[in-house]
């Protein structure tokens, strides 16, 4: 079950979107949404899919600096966009093939980002904190993906 602050926050995020269409401007404000809702975060944002390159480009975000590209089925990122499954990892030091764009990110999660079939890219948030992200947590942000698709052309 959703928490009365992060239900709020997808109801901002869809309000928020209302009418626009512009990916960029929408993954910035989503990206911004998220940080400034959730506590104990140091990343907060989005990797494309590119098409020509077949790899996830770093895409609208909040927090440290980040990879600029990530290869499909590489660290968690990229084993989220394969398998499109969600990937919530409580330590990413433990994950095989681990991506450290950040050395700082201890736990994160990934949301796959597709729509009608048509594989996007991923919502990806990193905390420094071990464990960070529970099981509420995922079914919110995978509600967030949700919502933010239904505002993508």
């Amino acid at each position: 079950m959703a928490t009365t602050e992060t239900s709020l926050m997808n109801q901002q995020l869809d309000a928020l979107l209302f009418q626009e269409t512009n990916l960029v401007a929408n993954l910035a404000n989503a990206s911004a949404l998220l940080n400034s809702t959730y506590t104990d975060l140091n990343w907060a944002g989005f990797y494309l899919f590119n098409e020509q390159t077949g790899e996830l480009d770093l895409g609208p975000f909040q927090g440290k600096v980040a990879c600029m590209h990530i290869k499909v089925g590489a660290g968690v990122v990229g084993t989220a966009f394969e398998t499109q499954t969600n990937q919530r990892v409580a330590d990413v030091h433990q994950f095989p093939g681990h991506i450290a764009c950040d050395s700082a990110s201890n736990s994160e999660i990934v949301v796959p980002i597709t729509k009608n079939g048509h594989q996007i890219g991923v919502l990806d948030v990193d905390s420094p904190s071990l464990d960070r992200f529970n099981a509420d947590n995922e079914a919110e942000l995978t509600e967030f993906g949700a919502i933010l698709t239904s505002h993508i052309d």
